[in-house]
């Protein structure tokens, strides 16, 4: 078997932002690689029409949810919405993302929040979720905290367990009513004491027990897309070039704290790739493709899914882009001021 493929059918992936560009290479590849697949964006009509060409691939199965990830409790109410479908996911690709490009202080404020809500805070609890859930799958048991939401967390569905919908119908994130987990979870502890106790009176057994062999650990992944632009702290890219940063830097700390857990974590920092984010036309992206200052969404989703089953920590895709790194950040104002009042008109 190729690096990263599974058996059709006995993995869960789940991708953000899958409606177009990187998220629906990412998504078309882990098709091919055997996974079933969660799709999730905020434009309905185009899950759709990826679920279309993925069920055209025959794909294993595939789910959609419709859901804006920019908001503070978006994180776990996609999370609830997997736990009540049963699926345990395998892979995780943060993909979606929000591309800003005007001086903070012509930012509006509502823009600020929805790009460090989509960046940092529903990634980072995406990553912490679904992590416990694949840690415990591994038998590494986290110290649950102070939060409502630890030990749901902790719990999960057997694997091979067959989800409880049909998956035809989108999903849209909204928070499931939590009373009856609450109130199963209280039956159980309250009853490990009279379990404790019978536990206590069983009669003794004497001999050797027989020798089992640990279970195998399954190995899981996370990726999450950062972006070159992390590097180029210029005017205009303020806001989203420090989004990333701090996405990059946590996926690089995240995968040191989760690697014996069997996680691996990759963060992929694309420089110019050929999609919608950045408001180039179709005419445009084929002169950058040519030109080779852009490359293709799939190259983009091919080379990130090397990294990610090859457990690098950071990657970025294409050698040439590496090598201006150290530019990117020597470059000096008497350039930039140059540059900055060129592209002022493209703000927006």
């Amino acid at each position: 078997m190729k690096r990263g493929e599974v058996t059709k059918g006995s993995a869960w992936a789940l991708v953000t932002g899958a409606g177009s560009g990187i998220g629906r290479c990412f998504a078309l590849r882990l098709a091919r690689l055997g996974y079933r697949l969660v799709l999730v964006g905020n434009d309905l009509r185009k899950l759709e029409c990826v679920r279309a060409e993925l069920r055209a691939l025959d794909a294993a199965e595939v789910r959609i949810i419709s859901c804006d990830l920019a908001r503070a409790e978006a994180a776990q109410e996609l999370y609830d919405r997997l736990r009540a479908a049963g699926i345990a996911v395998d892979v995780l690709i943060n993909n979606a993302g929000i591309f800003s490009f005007r001086d903070i202080i012509r930012t509006p404020a509502e823009r600020i929040e929805r790009v460090i809500m989509l960046h940092c805070l529903t990634a980072t609890q995406l990553c912490r979720l679904v992590a416990r859930e694949m840690a415990a799958r591994n038998g590494f048991a986290a110290e649950p905290g102070p939060e409502s939401d630890a030990d749901p967390a902790m719990r999960t569905t057997p694997e091979g367990d067959a989800p409880t919908t049909t998956g035809d119908a989108p999903e849209t994130c909204s928070a499931p009513a939590t009373g009856a987990a609450s109130a199963a979870t209280n039956s159980a502890t309250g009853s490990a004491p009279a379990a404790s106790a019978a536990a206590g009176s069983a009669p003794t057994t004497t001999g050797t027990a027989p020798a089992t062999s640990p279970a195998p650990r399954r190995r899981f992944h996370i990726l999450n897309m950062a972006s070159y632009s992390l590097w180029m702290p210029f005017p205009g890219l303020t806001l989203y070039s420090a989004s990333k940063a701090y996405l990059k830097c946590f996926s690089v700390a995240f995968a040191k704290e989760v690697r014996e857990a069997g996680i691996r974590v990759t963060a992929v920092c694309p420089a110019g790739v050929a999609t919608d984010l950045y408001g180039l036309t179709p005419r445009w992206q084929r002169i950058g493709l040519r030109m080779g200052v852009l490359i293709s969404a799939d190259c983009c989703a091919r080379r990130g899914l090397w990294a990610l089953w090859h457990g690098q920590r950071c990657t970025v895709p294409d050698w040439w882009n590496r090598l201006w790194i150290p530019l990117c950040k020597l470059l000096p104002m008497c350039l930039i001021r140059p540059i900055r009042r060129f592209t002022m008109k493209f703000q927006k």
